[in-house]
């Protein structure tokens, strides 16, 4: 299986995880991992990283992310979506669009945002959704976040639907749960897409259904190449000599006299050999290197 990564369109009902394993089996695939989690209410873009790809993971996680959501006025869930048992029910106040918009307005910019008790982090080892499964909350320190641009997409008497352009470790459910509580009711989310995930902007996904008939046709699913989310980095193309170099793990001196900090690094050929590092002195060292035999 070619090193690459996989955009999933996530479908409802299916962990993050879950999916990954089909997708591994789908396309044959030893070695596979996901960038960030979507609930299993949630639907939309899933990275999946294939291969030697699954080293630059880190490089996925970090960008931003646009989530289209619907967020439930008058009741307030466990999970904080339509997973969870109804916790709290508050009466919905009457809201014209312009009370709306003032209030989203609180949520650009900077944030302090407390994680929810259903959520992947660990206490102890222990994921916090085991913990609240068993009917324990601990308490977590909140965590800066950004909201880039939070827009009103339409509304009714007791919801509304917004699209929300946010920085890594965003909990969406946590954001429409304060949007609510700012509103003067409790609410949750009943819907959740998640429509992109920096840099793959407007670049296709696969489904479940069609890389099972790729794969019948006896072709492969678009898989973006690992060097993809990447471009943002400038790039090295070693001469021969270098590139054995680097890939025994040795540093090299480079003749230009650019600032330094981490680069692409492609050999003779032109083929991806993973990122390095241009240091102060003018050498450049291996930092992460894929398997290309």
């Amino acid at each position: 299986m070619t090193s690459g990564i996989l955009l999933l369109d996530k479908p409802s009902g299916l962990s993050s995880n879950a999916a990954l394993q089909r997708v591994r089996r789908l396309v044959g695939a030893a070695k596979a991992g996901h960038v960030g989690s979507l609930d299993p209410l949630a639907t939309g873009m899933l990275p999946i990283c294939l291969g030697e790809a699954t080293k630059i993971a880190g490089e996925i996680l970090s960008g931003r992310k646009l989530y289209r959501f619907t967020v439930s006025l008058g009741t307030r869930t466990a999970t904080g979506d339509l997973e969870g048992a109804v916790v709290e029910s508050l009466p919905v106040p009457a809201l014209d669009a312009q009370q709306l918009q003032a209030v989203l307005q609180r949520f650009h910019g900077q944030l302090m945002q407390v994680p929810p008790m259903y959520s992947a982090l660990k206490r102890g080892g222990q994921p916090l959704y085991r913990l609240a499964r068993s009917g324990i909350e601990v308490a977590r320190e909140p965590r800066a976040i950004e909201i880039f641009e939070l827009r009103l997409v339409t509304s009714t008497a007791g919801s509304f639907e917004l699209e929300a352009l946010c920085s890594k470790g965003t909990y969406v459910r946590t954001l429409a749960e304060d949007i609510a509580v700012s509103l003067g009711t409790c609410g949750h989310v009943s819907s959740l897409r998640r429509l992109y995930v920096e840099p793959f902007v407007a670049a296709p996904m696969e489904t479940l259904e069609s890389i099972a008939a790729a794969r019948e046709a006896g072709a492969q699913p678009t898989i973006q190449p690992p060097d993809a989310p990447l471009q943002h980095l400038p790039a090295v193309h070693l001469q021969s000599a270098h590139a054995v170099n680097i890939r025994h793990g040795q540093s090299v001196a480079m003749e230009s006299h650019e600032p330094p900090g981490r680069r692409r690094l492609y050999d003779g050929e032109g083929i991806f050999m993973g990122l390095g590092e241009l240091g102060a002195d003018g050498r450049l060292s291996p930092r992460r290197l894929l398997r290309t035999d």
